[in-house]
């Protein structure tokens, strides 16, 4: 079974809305990180106190997930739908196929590290 990783940078104001469409659609686990960057708008400027200053680093969230079950492009077309609003900043999206995972506890690997296992408790 195929493991892929997908990284997607978007606005922080858009989360709440993709966690919840992607819990939908079985994307259970995945990481979110405060990262900064640029990209095509290459910041924005803003005054503070009467000076004018460069912002050339934008503030964005870097949800990061790792699939085996759920098939990538329900999960690319789950998360533009939710995303596009048609403005720059909306984002980018990363598909990158691993080679392996491990479950550190248990030693398993492959597609059985990343699976849930049914009725297990989760730690908080």
């Amino acid at each position: 079974m195929k493991i892929t990783k997908i990284e997607i940078i978007t606005r922080s104001s858009k989360l709440d809305d993709l966690m919840r469409a992607l819990n939908e659609i079985g994307v259970l686990g995945m990481t979110v990180s405060q990262v900064f960057g640029c990209g095509l708008q290459k910041g924005h400027e803003e005054v503070y106190r009467g000076k004018k200053y460069d912002i050339n680093l934008v503030p964005k969230i870097k949800i990061e997930t790792v699939i085996c079950e759920v098939p990538v492009e329900k999960v690319l077309d789950t998360a533009q739908k939710v995303l596009r609003t048609g403005s720059f900043g909306d984002g980018k999206i990363f598909v990158t196929e691993l080679t392996d995972a491990v479950r550190i506890r248990t030693g398993q690997r492959g597609a059985e590290a990343i699976k849930d296992i049914p009725g297990e408790k989760k730690e908080a």
